[in-house]
């Protein structure tokens, strides 16, 4: 294939997504008593569901909603998980059409990503790039990490978070929801997990999750322990919150962490992720190795409050 017929069909991918997509990406409008920010939502829903950052709504009941057709509705904030940077809203008037949410589990390195939102207050802005990286951790206010992050060279701007970030049939697979850098843009991936979370906002709106009360860091173990355990690298408890689950099962500063529930986990976004709402007051055995030796202890998880979130 010539350049010139290669640039010819990366174009009609490009323009074939967003003439399916943009549509149903709205401009945010939102006042809070702090001000007024914006941002960008997309309609996941047919019953005028849409999808945006939580950080974009954060403070806020409800805000105004624009679409490129020009259509205009508020929108009620029906939740967010400061915890993904995810939140739900829905509108009260007629909106267009939902989109078609994919599966960020299936993206490759190098594909073909088309960012669409309002960035710098230029609304129905579209941008392409590639898939730069996958797995990336995100840092929200909450203090904890969104995993799987989408990286992408799509021009993302302010404004652009809470937009969609669709591949090239046109499905959305991940939320803007940040600018890491000039050239470098950040989403957080649709899958299985954050379905489950935007599930939640919709039936709840909010979403539990189950609480240990550790911190750590994994730490690289040396060659006689990692051939016990199985293992190079482990989890080090730096903190045990007094209290807490993990203080109750007698878990200790500088114990190594190598399993939770028969899974390997080898960071605290591992531990992270295996909790989740149906864990929460059901015991679960964790093997630390200490002084030597792989000891099990028995940790029943709670659920996460605000005040365990520091």
């Amino acid at each position: 294939m010539s350049d010139a017929s290669a640039l010819d069909a990366y174009s009609r991918t490009v323009v074939a997504v967003a003439a399916t997509v943009l549509p149903s990406v709205a401009s945010i409008a939102v006042r809070t008593s702090r001000g007024g920010g914006a941002g960008s939502a997309t309609v996941i829903g047919p019953d005028g569901v849409l999808l945006t950052s939580a950080h974009v709504v954060a403070g806020a009941t409800s805000a105004e909603a624009v679409f490129p057709d020009g259509t205009e509705t508020v929108v009620d904030v029906v939740g967010r998980d400061a915890l993904s940077d995810l939140a739900v809203l829905r509108a009260r008037g007629p909106v267009p059409p939902p989109v078609e949410l994919g599966d960020a589990a299936l993206l490759k390195v190098g594909q073909l990503v088309v960012a669409m939102g309002n960035p710098l207050g230029l609304a129905g802005s579209v941008t392409a790039g590639i898939v730069s990286a996958l797995g990336r951790s995100l840092p929200t206010t909450s203090g904890r990490v969104v995993d799987e992050v989408i990286q992408t060279d799509a021009a993302l701007n302010p404004g652009n978070s809470g937009g969609a970030l669709a591949d090239g049939s046109a499905r959305m697979i991940g939320v803007n929801t940040a600018v890491a850098g000039v050239g470098l843009g950040l989403a957080v991936p649709i899958n299985a997990t954050t379905r489950e979370i935007i599930g939640g906002l919709l039936a709840d709106g909010r979403v539990r999750r189950a609480w240990l009360g550790i911190a750590g860091a994994r730490i690289r173990l040396a060659p006689a322990i990692a051939a016990r355990i199985g293992s190079p690298t482990g989890l080090q408890v730096a903190q045990v919150i007094a209290g807490s689950p993990a203080a109750q099962a007698g878990l200790r500063r500088g114990d190594v962490v190598v399993a939770l529930a028969g899974r390997p986990v080898l960071t605290v976004t591992e531990v992270q992720a295996l909790m989740v709402e149906h864990a929460i007051g059901v015991p679960v055995e964790m093997t630390v190795w200490r002084n030597g030796a792989l000891v099990d202890v028995i940790v029943e998880p709670r659920e996460l409050q605000d005040a365990d979130r520091g």
